[in-house]
């Protein structure tokens, strides 16, 4: 699922807040300084996206990541090879424009995955 902008920023945060953040923090935190309102929304939709919890705390509300930012960057790649009309052709394209080691720690990852026998 793609992010906005500001939804994007607020991602960033929380992925770094392993204890989460309280949407003051978050607010303040940001660059672009947004109100907290506006953050507020932005985490009610994030919570609604199945991205973000929550869990009170007095008056307000800390919010956690659900999953790791590799696992949504994860989810992402599974989005677009969904949409491809041919995954074959994507996935060359793409391994034609990766670095010389993202292909090598791809190559280790695959062999990985064989069965012993066949690694041979």
């Amino acid at each position: 699922m793609r992010l906005g902008e500001l939804e994007r920023a607020v991602m960033n945060e929380l992925w770094r807040r392993r204890e989460g953040a309280l949407a003051r923090d978050l607010a303040e935190a940001l660059p672009s300084h947004p109100a907290i309102t506006t953050v507020l929304t932005i985490l009610e939709r994030l919570t609604r996206k199945g991205i973000v919890s929550r869990t009170r705390e007095g008056r307000a509300h800390r919010y956690f990541a659900v999953e790791s930012k590799d696992a949504h960057v994860a989810g992402l790649m599974q989005e677009a090879l969904a949409g491809a009309g041919d995954r074959e052709s994507a996935l060359s394209h793409f391994l034609h424009s990766a670095s010389v080691d993202d292909v090598a720690a791809l190559r280790r990852m695959l062999k990985a995955l064989d069965p012993p026998e066949a690694q041979n």
